[in-house]
C-alpha cells in the first residue's frame, strides 16, 4: 500500500531568485514538497536544479524569496543548519570517507560516547545496524567503504541522512553510476522511505526511471519555474517539450558519418597488467564503435590502457597502419589519441581553472612561445572559436569550470581535444549525468566528428544510446571481447546475453 499524502507540504519555496556575476541562476521559482512524496525536479543542464538545492541544503542563500518548513518560515545560515532542521542532500558524487566503516561514515561527527570522550563502537554499530534494518538494508556496520559496491554506499549516505532525523531527501542524479539491478534496490528504499512518510525530491536525468516512484514533477527551464504536474498526466514528448522549450521527435539525430575502409586503428593481443584477457579490434576512419558490457566487464580499463594511463604487458598498436608505442598519456596523444573519462570532474578537467585554459591545455605549444609564455590573444581566440562551435553556455571564457553545468563541461572536454585534432577518440560514459536535449548536442558532436574523418569509440552503460549511435558494437564480458555486432544485426537482448558471458 501506497502512503495517503498528505496535501499540505512539509517544505515550500516561494519566488525564490539567485545570482551570480553574469548569471540568473534562479528567477523567482516556486515548488513544493509534501509528506511521504516522491517530487522530481526536472530541467535541463543549467535549469537551476541544484543552485535551488544548494538553497535548501543551506549552502547557498537566496537573494529573494520565502521558504517554510513544516508551516514556519526558516532561513538556513550554512549546510549544518538545513541538517538539524532535517533536510538532507545526497549529492551525485558520494559524500563518504572510504577508510571509515559505515558505522563511522554514518554517525560522523555525531559519534555515540562512553566514559564522556571515548567512541561507543558497540552503540554506533548496533544504531548502525537498526536504521539500515528499517530500510531493509542488510550490510555490516562495520565494512569499509572503500569494499562496498557504489549501490551499497548510496544506501550508507540514505542511512546517514536518516541518522540525522531527516523528513526531507534530497536525491542528485542517484541512478547515474548505478546498474539496473542497483536502480531497483534502490527504487525499493525509496519505497520504504515514502511509507515512513519522508519526503523525496528526486533529480535525474533518466526520465524513464520516473514512472516507478514519481508522484509529481517541478520542470524549470533556464532559471525559471516552468510548471507542477502529478507524473501520471504528463507524457513523455510533453515532459522534454517543456524542459528544452521545443518538441523533441527524434532521440538521436540522423547519421551523416558514413564508416569507410580505412582502418586508422588495430588493437592486437592487448593485455593489461595483471591481467590474462587479451583484447583485439580495429577502428575505421568515420565509425562509431559501440562498447557494451556489465559494470566490471573491463571497458573503461582497457581504454585506459589504450590511453597508456595503465600499463600494459603485452599486444600491438597501429594507428594509420603504423605500429606505435604507447606507455603514457602523452604518447597517446601524440599519435591522436584523445580520451573523454567517465569521470570528466577528476580526469578531465582542471575545475578551478578557467574554460578558456581547460580548452587549450593538451595543445599549450599552439598558444604558447618557445619559452613557455601563453599568448593570451590567441588563447582567447582559440577559446571563443571552440565554444561558439559548441554551443557552449558560459558568461565568459574566464569563467571557472567548476561553475558550468554538467553538459557544458563534457562540451569544454570535447573541445580540448578537437583543437587538439586528435583523430581517434574514446568517449566514456559521454552522457552520463547529462540532460536529454545536451544529450542530443553531444550525439551530434559525435557524429560530426566521424563525419570529418575521425574514429570514435563510445562507451556506454545505455542501451538504447549504444544501439542508436553505432556503426558496431563491441561486447565485452570479464575483461575480454565477448562479440562484435554489425548495427543492423545487434539487439539488446543480443547485446546482453554476450555481457552475461551466454
Amino acid at each position: 500500500m501506497e502512503p495517503t499524502l498528505k496535501m499540505e507540504p512539509i517544505l515550500k519555496v516561494e519566488d525564490i531568485s539567485k545570482s551570480f556575476p553574469g548569471v540568473v541562476a534562479l528567477d523567482k521559482v516556486r515548488m513544493d514538497l509534501r509528506e511521504g512524496e516522491v517530487h522530481a525536479l526536472l530541467g535541463e543542464n543549467g535549469a537551476g536544479k541544484s543552485t535551488l538545492m544548494k538553497i535548501l541544503s543551506g549552502v547557498y542563500q537566496p537573494d529573494r524569496g520565502r521558504i517554510t518548513f513544516k508551516g514556519n518560515p526558516i532561513t538556513f545560515s550554512s549546510a549544518l543548519d538545513s541538517q538539524k532542521a532535517g533536510i538532507s542532500i545526497i549529492y551525485q558524487e558520494l559524500n563518504l570517507i572510504p577508510h571509515l566503516s559505515v558505522a563511522q561514515n554514518i554517525f560522523l561527527g555525531k559519534e555515540p560516547l562512553k566514559w564522556g570522550f571515548h567512541i561507543n563502537d558497540k552503540k554506533m554499530n548496533a544504531a548502525a545496524e537498526k536504521i539500515l534494518g528499517g530500510l531493509n538494508t542488510h550490510l555490516d556496520p562495520r565494512s569499509l567503504i572503500k569494499n562496498l559496491a557504489v549501490s551499497k554506499q548510496q544506501m550508507v549516505e540514505v542511512a546517514k541522512a536518516l541518522s540525522n532525523n531527516s523528513e526531507v531527501l534530497i536525491m542528485d542524479e542517484p541512478t547515474s553510476a548505478l546498474t539496473g539491478a542497483e536502480i531497483e534496490e534502490l527504487f525499493r528504499v525509496i519505497r520504504t522511505l515514502r511509507s515512513q512518510k519522508v519526503g523525496i525530491i528526486y533529480i535525474s536525468h533518466r526520465l524513464e526511471e520516473l514512472k516507478s516512484i514519481a508522484d509529481r514533477v517541478t520542470i524549470l527551464r533556464d532559471g525559471q519555474y516552468i510548471s507542477t504536474d502529478n507524473y501520471a498526466d504528463l507524457n513523455m514528448g510533453e515532459i522534454v517539450k517543456r524542459m528544452v522549450g521545443r518538441e523533441m521527435k527524434n532521440k538521436f539525430p540522423e547519421k551523416k558519418a558514413k564508416p569507410s575502409n580505412k582502418v586508422i586503428l588495430e588493437v592486437k593481443d592487448y593485455q593489461r597488467r595483471g591481467e590474462t584477457a587479451l583484447a583485439s579490434f580495429s577502428l575505421r576512419s568515420g565509425e562509431i564503435l559501440g562498447v557494451a558490457g556489465l559494470m566490471g566487464a573491463g571497458r573503461t580499463e582497457l581504454a585506459r590502457a589504450i590511453f597508456g594511463a595503465d600499463p600494459v604487458s603485452g599486444g600491438e598498436l597501429r594507428v594509420d597502419g603504423k605500429p606505435v608505442v604507447v606507455k603514457t598519456p602523452r604518447d597517446a596523444i601524440r599519435n591522436g589519441i584523445g580520451y573523454l573519462s567517465e569521470d570528466r570532474k577528476s580526469f578531465g578537467l582542471a575545475l578551478g581553472m578557467q574554460v578558456k585554459e581547460n580548452i587549450t591545455m593538451a595543445f599549450l605549444e599552439e598558444v604558447s612561445s618557445r619559452s613557455g609564455r601563453i599568448y593570451k590573444s590567441r588563447e582567447k581566440e582559440v577559446a571563443e572559436r571552440f565554444i561558439q562551435r559548441l554551443n557552449i553556455r558560459t558568461p565568459s571564457i574566464s569563467k571557472a569550470v567548476k561553475n558550468l553545468s554538467g553538459g557544458n563541461q563534457q562540451k569544454v572536454v570535447i573541445a580540448k581535444w578537437l583543437f587538439r585534432n586528435a583523430k581517434i577518440l574514446f568517449f566514456d560514459e559521454p552522457t552520463r549525468g547529462i540532460d536529454v536535449a545536451s544529450k542530443f548536442s553531444i550525439y551530434e558532436l559525435m557524429d560530426q566528428l566521424a563525419a570529418s574523418g575521425a574514429g570514435v569509440i563510445m562507451i556506454s552503460s545505455d542501451l538504447p544510446e549504444i544501439l542508436g549511435m553505432s556503426d558496431r558494437i563491441m561486447v565485452m564480458c570479464q575483461g575480454r571481447i565477448a562479440a562484435i555486432f554489425d548495427r543492423s544485426e545487434a539487439t539488446q537482448e543480443k547485446i546482453l546475453q554476450k555481457a552475461a558471458g551466454l
